[in-house]
């Protein structure tokens, strides 16, 4: 700038101002360039559980809650209670659950029968590799089962081998074929993944979808989504000692999407088993849609109480899991789940059922329909029209694995005036299988037309011995027999 200012010395006047001037704008620019800080990746070096990173990065917090899209502090209260928290050298928050105990790693009930016979791959498998939950929606959740290449992702990172082959899911030690009791359990953790994700506006799948519908390129792309891999492995789980592994709020990363993913689920950490690797698998991808763990002061994943458990704590021996706002005692996370979801691109799905008598949907007898009850406010009501006098079973049932919903059931007669109401009381005969969720009527009617109205109910009290309705959505399906 010394030498600009002796080649324009002939200038005076308001030209020296100017120049005057510019000399100071470009001395302030060079300051600031000299004084910008250090960008994350050079700081951090390399991956640091939460206190440590905590500790070395406070100064910068408030950049760090803006990378991860959480408040400043919130962010603070993880890193400095949950030990699972991690950032990565970007500044990136991720969390390593625990492993299962053995005791809950080996307690695994047997799947329902749903394969006919072994198959040889998953191409072949037919009806276990072809579930969806919703198709045709713009998210997805890819639950993947037959193995996959891991490559230039986050998981890449850290020392951890460029590329990983991660194998297929076997219980039974024969890698060349699907055994029936495989395909069962493909089958069974995506019912239970399915209907905690039901009250979204997403497909979960076992089917594996174009890499476009998962990947987002950028902010205009509207598919996109999430794969959740099974491993059974050990390049990563050997090395944390954890059950799973998942990026926070990376759901609709719109600049480095493919980077984070995918979330990872360890048999080695959770289990073979149906119910416990789809309790992990929901949790996993909640982390992907921005929801963090729901514990207390003391315990970093809260194990629930009576049959109920937080999706985002651990529910290996609750029957019942749903999302949850920190309405038990001593919850150290009251954010709104659902709310949550909506800001990281996991919308609810639309209301599938009139609300009242005037725009109920039709049922005829010995029919069945299906729906999903995704929010709390909601009422579903089914007509079903001249019935003739006699004595008829009326039933709501709920999910028939995994399921979220709590049903009450009432019978409105052609005035709307409520006949009868089935609510029975909730709980579990085992870890894997609720009780009480769904509701039934049997009645003497007189000839007429009636009416169904399915309604969400909690249980006991959310502070200690059950749930609100908060979290009680799920599918169900509505049935009316004659006898």
């Amino acid at each position: 700038m010394q030498s600009r200012i002796r080649r324009t010395g002939a200038l005076v006047g308001a030209g020296a101002v100017v120049f005057g001037a510019l000399a100071v704008v470009a001395g302030n620019q060079a300051d600031a360039q000299q004084s910008a800080p250090t960008p994350l990746d050079q700081v951090i070096g390399e991956q640091l559980q939460g206190k440590a990173a905590l500790g070395k990065l406070q100064p910068r917090l408030a950049e760090l809650a803006e990378r991860n899209g959480i408040a400043e502090q919130k962010l603070q209260q993880i890193l400095a209670t949950d030990k699972t928290s991690w950032l990565d050298k970007t500044g990136k928050l991720f969390f390593r659950e625990p492993m299962a105990t053995k005791a809950e790693r080996t307690a695994t009930a047997a799947s329902p029968r749903w394969a006919a016979a072994p198959v040889r791959s998953a191409v072949a498998a037919g009806p276990a590799f072809e579930l969806h939950s919703k198709p045709g929606a713009n998210r997805v959740i890819y639950l993947d089962f037959d193995g996959h290449t891991i490559t230039g992702t986050a998981w890449n990172s850290g020392g951890r081998p460029s590329t990983v082959n991660v194998a297929a899911y076997d219980t039974d030690g024969n890698t060349a074929n699907w055994s029936t009791a495989e395909q069962d359990v493909v089958r069974d953790v995506w019912a239970r993944i399915a209907e905690d994700y039901a009250p979204f506006d997403v497909d979960v799948t076992t089917q594996a979808p174009a890499e476009s519908a998962i990947t987002r390129s950028g902010s205009s792309d509207q598919q996109y989504g999430t794969r959740v891999l099974i491993d059974p492995g050990t390049w990563y789980q050997s090395g944390c000692g954890c059950g799973g592994v998942a990026y926070v709020g990376v759901y609709d990363e719109a600049s480095r999407h493919a980077y984070y993913q995918p979330a990872l689920v360890f048999t080695k950490g959770v289990g073979t088993g149906a119910k416990n690797i789809a309790e992990a698998a929901s949790h996993e991808a909640g982390h992907n849609i921005g929801l963090s763990h729901d514990g207390t002061a003391s315990v970093g994943y809260y194990q629930g109480h009576g049959a109920w458990a937080p999706i985002m704590g651990v529910g290996y021996s609750k029957a019942i899991s749903q999302w949850s706002k920190g309405e038990y005692t001593g919850a150290n996370n009251k954010e709104d789940d659902f709310a949550v979801a909506g800001q990281n691109g996991l919308a609810l799905r639309a209301d599938d059922h009139g609300n009242s008598t005037t725009d109920a949907t039709t049922l005829a007898l010995g029919a069945t329909a299906n729906g999903v009850y995704a929010n709390d406010s909601d009422v579903d009501v089914f007509r079903v029209a001249n019935l003739a006098a006699g004595r008829y079973t009326f039933t709501a049932n709920a999910a028939a694995s995994g399921a979220d919903l709590d049903i009450k059931l009432q019978l409105l007669n052609s005035a709307g005036t409520v006949v009868a109401t089935a609510d029975p009381a909730a709980g579990q005969t085992s870890a894997s299988t609720p009780t009480g969720l769904s509701a039934s009527i049997t009645q003497e009617v007189a000839a007429g037309t009636y009416y169904l109205r399915v309604d969400n109910v909690g249980y006991g009290s959310p502070l200690n011995t059950g749930y609100s309705t908060y979290g009680s959505r799920g599918a169900y399906s509505v049935r009316v027999t004659a006898g």
